[in-house]
């Protein structure tokens, strides 16, 4: 990563000015935690004017301090009224806050100058110059300075969890990025922003790499976005937070589903029209209410269908009319086939016992069925 020198900020600072500046920290650390308690107002992490532990209150004072014109702005029509020049650093932080429109107005903002953005996400890398989509990483250990860069040298950063762009030439490298890039002249991303926060900037070397990476220019504008900025067709959509490989893979799905489809179709040929109604075989009709009756273990009405069947051939076979007396036809039957009219009555008659068995079901049939062999006969 290009980096210019460091001699305007040098000249600024009197001699023995590693001391100053670590002195100076720890005493804007320490004031920032007294001023958390009380109502300042400003509780956004990384919030110049925030004293809690996610403010960054303390390093925007040790900016001031060193002579910095620092320049707090919450708009983006504040950031456009701020005139940036070529000797201006812009910082955005709560880059979440970003929108389409407000990071197209941003990138012609801050265009003269140098842009830092702290941990911008998959809605806003595009547009800054990283087309492959941010990883988050959970840190255990700090992490090296590890590139070609003067400025970070020998510097580590150690925070708890960070964002890795997958750019090449970045500092701070990890497995899945780096910490800190340029992906283009002028516009640097820091993922490590836990880092600038109140309660994290004495670990390790992160103040020295919050005052390098800031305190290069005369003038420093901070920009806190805000909701106000962003318009109607704003935010982020379901494309941009879908890595590339997957788009071009959802099409080949796509197109193998309707191919799938056409194919099916294909196979199965055209409809087959059928009349109606349809004819049902009366076996077919009577297993399957046979089937029904065994299932709901109703053998009464079973019974009630096979001897209103048995009557029914009877009547037809004595030739007895359409509704024959049930008590005449008992007699009929009886005199018919030479039974006595006690047992025709036992199975034809309409106050006969229900079988309580599957086999005394059985047997009612059989004796059904022999009895009407003999009504049968002359």
């Amino acid at each position: 990563m290009s980096a210019p020198t460091l001699e305007r900020t040098a000249r600024r600072r009197p001699s023995g000015s590693t001391l100053l500046v670590a002195g100076g920290l720890v005493a804007a650390v320490v004031t920032a935690i007294v001023l958390a308690g009380q109502d300042s107002g400003r509780t956004a992490a990384l919030d110049p004017d925030n004293p809690g532990p996610n403010g960054a209150q303390a390093l925007a004072r040790v900016l001031d301090d060193q002579g910095v014109d620092l320049t707090v702005v919450r708009s983006a029509d504040a950031l456009d009224a701020a005139g940036v020049d070529g000797d201006t650093t812009v910082l955005v932080t709560s880059a979440d806050l970003l929108g389409r429109s407000t990071t197209d107005r941003l990138l012609d903002d801050a265009a003269p100058g140098r842009l830092v953005v702290v941990e911008p996400g998959p809605g806003t890398t595009d547009a800054l110059g990283v087309t492959e989509l941010p990883s988050s990483l959970a840190l255990e250990d700090p992490v090296e300075s590890g590139c070609a860069d003067p400025t970070y040298a020998g510097l580590t950063i150690d925070v708890d969890r960070a964002l890795a762009y997958a750019v090449d030439d970045g500092c701070f490298p990890t497995d899945d990025g780096a910490l800190l890039v340029e992906p283009r002249p002028g516009t640097v991303l820091l993922g490590a922003g836990d880092a600038l926060r109140n309660d994290q900037v004495l670990h390790a070397d992160n103040a020295a790499v919050g005052l390098r990476l800031l305190g290069r220019s005369d003038r420093l504008v901070w920009y806190v976005p805000s909701l106000d900025d962003l318009v109607g067709d704003d935010g982020v959509s379901v494309s941009t937070l879908l890595p590339p490989w997957l788009r071009p893979a959802l099409w080949l799905v796509a197109v193998a589903t309707l191919g799938l489809l056409v194919w099916r179709a294909r196979r199965l040929g055209p409809l087959a029209i059928e009349p109606l109604p349809v004819a049902v075989k009366a076996i077919e009709t009577t297993r399957s209410r046979g089937r029904l009756y065994r299932k709901a273990g109703d053998r009464a009405h079973a019974a009630t269908v096979l001897r209103a069947a048995a009557r029914g051939r009877a009547t037809e076979l004595l030739r007895l009319g359409a509704h024959p007396d049930p008590e005449a036809l008992v007699r009929d039957v009886a005199r018919h086939t030479g039974r006595p009219v006690a047992e025709v009555d036992a199975l034809l008659g309409p106050h006969a016992p229900a079988p309580t068995t599957d086999h005394d079901l059985i047997t009612l049939a059989d004796q059904l069925a022999e009895l009407e062999k003999e009504v049968r006969r002359p």
